[in-house]
């Protein structure tokens, strides 16, 4: 049971279903690693890229000295509020989508997940694993002995 209670909507998601709902076009990916990490990692084709640490201040939340230090960057003007704003409106209210949140192993896009449902967006999910798990569920699937794959419920294997 989740520690919200029973009825407490999971904050992960897992990839496959991710990757579902977004050929379903019924999800808008959000990147929330830093630049850096995009230009050594690469990016994931279609998503709004909106780093966390940048995400954190937009909304006005105090970074620690280690995430300013990585940052290294001023207080956000209100344009880039407002780009954020309409970004995330664009496409939770106006398009209806879920938002799945990324970063590089999941811990990070599991705390934007919570940030967005702490401001009213309920359909925010973390992708479950990060940019590691993306990566590896590009890989077609090899059989049923894959370790992953058979424990998922609601997949076919």
């Amino acid at each position: 049971m989740n520690a919200g209670g029973a009825d407490a909507i999971p904050l992960e998601i897992d990839t496959n279903i991710a990757r579902e709902l977004l050929q379903l076009r019924i999800a808008t990916l959000i990147d929330v690693r830093q630049p850096f990490e995009l230009e050594v990692e690469g990016t994931v084709e279609g998503a709004e890229t909106i780093p966390l640490f940048d995400f954190k201040k937009l909304l006005g939340h105090t970074l620690t000295d280690e995430e300013q230090e990585i940052l290294d960057s001023d207080t956000p003007s209100n344009t880039d509020v407002r780009r954020f704003i309409a970004t995330i409106n664009r496409s939770h209210y106006q398009l209806g989508n879920i938002l799945l949140c990324l970063c590089n192993s999941g811990k990070r896009s599991l705390h934007a997940a919570q940030l967005l449902r702490s401001i009213g967006y309920e359909r925010a999910f973390s992708v479950k694993g990060g940019i590691r798990a993306w990566r590896t569920s590009e890989e077609p699937a090899k059989t049923a002995t894959d370790p992953v794959g058979h424990t998922s419920p609601g997949l076919d294997p």
